[in-house]
């Protein structure tokens, strides 16, 4: 049950729905509020040990403009081995024999959702990177090419273009093997074939060390407070001409972070969490300490506290 407002009543009632009628009834004088509704949840139940691998949805997904017939083309499904399913056994058949000119794009757009999927990135990212393989493809050049890493390539520039920007470490882990360096030459041509097709440079996106932070300090369980300090800084840290790599200052900026709390964390646990190697952590530490006193927040640590933070 839920509330409504009843003419009749001249107030909120609880009404009923009828699911067989489609009506929306008032529980207290009988007024149908609304007839013959649409219901828009779906029409069966399945349960585990009774479903007998079944599958009862009568509906394909949705139609994808990127695919020749829309993804809306008939599938015949396969016959479940009774003597009268020979019709629909040699329709199958013919059926795979038929070339599929969308198989490719298929099989890459499910690679691309995977690796979505497991990087927890929203739709629309995964979308653009589908959009962005099927301009690269339909230009026929990267027949040869490292297929993984030329989605894996096509996954991270959709994330700098949606901003919300992956480092090439993370978007690796999931590419299947393919590796930093296949990624960045796959990232490259990519950009340059888009160039090619638009007849200008294609817009990549600003990265910026805060679009890490929050990401790199729930990998390392730091508390709220912590997280705060840290987005503050890293913003600080931008109005100074500091020659390292976004990804470097948020590494180093954590480090101070934590070096001035009383959870302090190893070196090594933050070169993991963020995929910035040790070396590197100290050199961009280096070239923020003389900065420290204006970058770390007053709230957060008095300057007695600053003065104790080891020296590079």
């Amino acid at each position: 049950m839920s509330d409504a407002f009843c003419s009749d009543c001249k107030r909120e009632t609880e009404v009923v729905f009828d699911h067989s009628a489609g009506d929306t009834v008032c529980s207290e004088c009988g007024l149908v509020l609304e007839s013959h509704s649409i219901d828009e949840t779906s029409e069966w139940r399945t349960f585990a040990n009774e479903s007998n691998d079944n599958d009862p949805v009568r509906v394909g997904g949705p139609s994808n403009p990127l695919l020749t017939d829309g993804g809306l083309s008939t599938v015949i499904a396969k016959p479940n081995g009774s003597s009268g399913e020979f019709l629909s056994s040699s329709l199958g058949r013919w059926q795979n024999r038929g070339a599929n000119p969308d198989r490719g794009l298929i099989l890459a757009f499910k690679t691309i959702a995977t690796m979505a999927e497991r990087l927890g990135l929203v739709a629309t990212i995964k979308d653009r990177a589908n959009e962005i393989y099927k301009r690269v493809e339909d230009q026929k050049s990267s027949r040869g090419r490292n297929q993984d890493a030329l989605l894996a390539a096509c996954l991270y520039i959709a994330c700098r273009q949606e901003d919300k920007p992956r480092t090439v470490k993370e978007i690796c882990s999931v590419a299947n093997g393919a590796t930093k360096k296949e990624i960045g030459r796959a990232k490259e041509y990519i950009v340059k074939q888009l160039g090619l097709e638009k007849g200008q440079s294609v817009e990549m996106g600003t990265i910026h060390a805060g679009d890490f932070m929050r990401r790199f300090c729930s990998n390392l369980s730091m508390n709220h407070q912590a997280v705060k300090a840290a987005q503050e800084a890293v913003k600080k840290a931008e109005e100074f001409d500091i020659r390292r790599s976004p990804i470097s200052i948020a590494a180093a900026v954590i480090y101070i972070i934590t070096q001035l709390s009383d959870d302090k964390k190893p070196l090594k646990d933050i070169s993991i969490a963020t995929g910035v190697a040790e070396g590197t952590i100290r050199n961009s530490y280096k070239d923020l300490y003389p900065h420290v006193s204006k970058i770390i927040p007053t709230w957060y640590a008095k300057e007695e506290d600053l003065k104790n933070l080891s020296s590079p």
